[in-house]
């Protein structure tokens, strides 16, 4: 379900760097702060209202991977498929993050995208992507060499974030995952309790990704996140880079919450507007879900986001091209099919 996560990030991640952002000096804490002030703190990280959490609405990147898609379209003449990269590229999407950036590119990614997020008075996702044994050697395989490596690795994202405005998806599929290899669970469990406890001493409100309504029972992943932390975090996300409705989701979602102490959770609605169409890969006649937002937190669901880039393959299927490059005629039809 993430598998265009690399390749996405890796490109996006050239621009930003290759723009010149890799001379940006290290920012003091004091300049942190006169940047943005703490809009959560480790004290109300699970009970902060939506608006607070999101401070601002949702970040816009304006060097996003759909923008870039719709100025090389546009330059190329393919003016319905500039249009449709350009809607998406209208809306807030997660900015991943993982060992394809060297330590120092990773601090700058992070850093230029809460300034830009800070002058528009907005509040930015990123989601973190480098647990070891990432996708239990799948198509997404690797991450940190170790537990310790990974820890280091999400420390230096906690402390790059802490005073700032910003919200954090813990690692897709890491849980869902043991089922597939449960020799992993106690390490896997163990390691992500402590980077999320690293992102809460920041004042950072994350959530822990929990899969989707048709992957594992709500039981069994309410004792997965119990064990990796989620009284810890804020919460957890659903349906990341998958395709089921949003009645599915929060069904599903309330089962695990309610196992859990009452959790809050986001749902990814990036391509969720027309239902599960019989695969993850490059679905056929999938739509658009409904624009990013924060709900104004009635209940336990704190937003609807999209966190998988849209328009992005997701591998060599159903005629797209290799994992996260752009692909134009399914963005175009993801557009059309929107409900």
């Amino acid at each position: 379900m993430t598998r265009l996560a690399l390749a996405s990030a890796v490109a996006v991640g050239a621009l930003v760097l290759t723009a010149g952002l890799a001379a940006i000096a290290p920012a003091s804490s004091a300049s942190a702060a006169a940047g943005g002030s703490a809009t959560v703190t480790r004290a109300t990280i699970k009970t902060a209202p939506t608006t607070t959490v999101y401070a601002g609405g949702l970040y816009v990147q304006r060097s996003s991977e759909a923008s870039r898609a719709a100025d090389a379209l546009a330059k190329q003449g393919r003016t319905r498929d500039a249009a449709a990269a350009r809607t998406i590229a209208g809306q807030s999407v997660a900015i991943w993050l993982g060992s394809w950036y060297s330590d120092a590119q990773l601090v700058e990614v992070v850093r230029y995208n809460l300034a830009e997020a800070e002058k528009a008075g907005t509040t930015p996702v990123f989601v973190t992507y480098d647990i070891p044994n990432r996708d239990c050697g799948g198509f997404s395989g690797g991450g940190a060499a170790s537990s310790a490596a990974y820890l280091t690795w999400n420390q230096r994202i906690a402390d790059t974030l802490r005073g700032r405005k910003a919200v954090v998806i813990v690692e897709p599929d890491a849980l869902a995952h043991l089922s597939s290899c449960p020799e992993l669970a106690a390490g896997r469990e163990a390691t992500i309790k402590k980077a999320v406890t690293a992102l809460s001493a920041a004042g950072v409100p994350s959530y822990i990704d929990a899969g989707n309504s048709n992957w594992v029972p709500a039981d069994v992943m309410a004792k997965r996140l119990v064990a990796a932390g989620v009284g810890v975090a804020r919460g957890f996300a659903t349906n990341v880079s998958n395709y089921y409705p949003v009645a599915n989701e929060v069904a599903y979602a309330e089962k695990v919450s309610s196992k859990v102490g009452g959790a809050r959770y986001v749902v990814d609605v990036s391509r969720n507007g027309r239902g599960w169409k019989g695969t993850w890969c490059n679905a056929p006649g999938a739509g658009l879900g409904v624009n990013p937002h924060r709900t104004k937190g009635t209940g336990r669901l704190d937003a609807q986001l999209w966190i998988k880039t849209p328009g992005a393959s997701d591998g060599p299927c159903n005629g797209g091209p290799a994992a996260g490059a752009w692909f134009p005629s399914y963005a175009t039809a993801l557009v059309a099919n929107r409900p």
